[in-house]
């Protein structure tokens, strides 16, 4: 199975038993229309990550880059310490491709490669990403 996604947090190496797991997270968008109306509704699905091949992978799956995963699906379902269930879906990797890489620097850097210049007849505009309307960061 293949999924695309944008790295919600930078990969973190972790070590389970005797072994190292590279672990991270995703953000998947889905954009559909609404029955009977003309309105998109925008979900976004949060997978968790695993890749056991190899660590150096840490180097290029950072916050913000967007993967193409080939791997398979799995569930993690548990009870919390208030006695709800709680679930989530994992993503066991066997291959990581980059499409796009994060881009890094200082937040002034940050803020310029976030913005994306859209040509409008004769005049420029910059087109702000990775902000909310309340100007807090999203994960993607």
């Amino acid at each position: 199975m293949e999924i695309t996604g944008r790295v919600t947090a930078d990969a973190a190496v972790r070590t389970v038993g005797e072994k190292e797991v590279l672990t991270f997270s995703i953000a998947v968008n889905d954009r559909y229309k609404t029955g009977g109306s003309s309105e998109y509704k925008e979900v976004t699905t949060f997978i968790n990550c695993s890749y056991w091949l190899s660590m150096k992978a840490a180097q290029w799956v950072k916050k913000g880059a967007v993967v193409l995963l080939n791997g398979r699906l799995g569930m993690h379902v548990y009870i919390n310490s208030d006695g709800n269930p709680i679930g989530s879906i994992d993503f066991h990797v066997n291959a990581i491709n980059i499409i796009a890489f994060a881009k890094r620097g200082s937040d002034k850097a940050d803020e310029e490669e976030n913005a994306t210049s859209v040509q409008e007849g004769n005049s420029r505009t910059a087109v702000k990403k990775g902000k909310d309307k309340a100007g807090q960061d999203v994960p993607f």
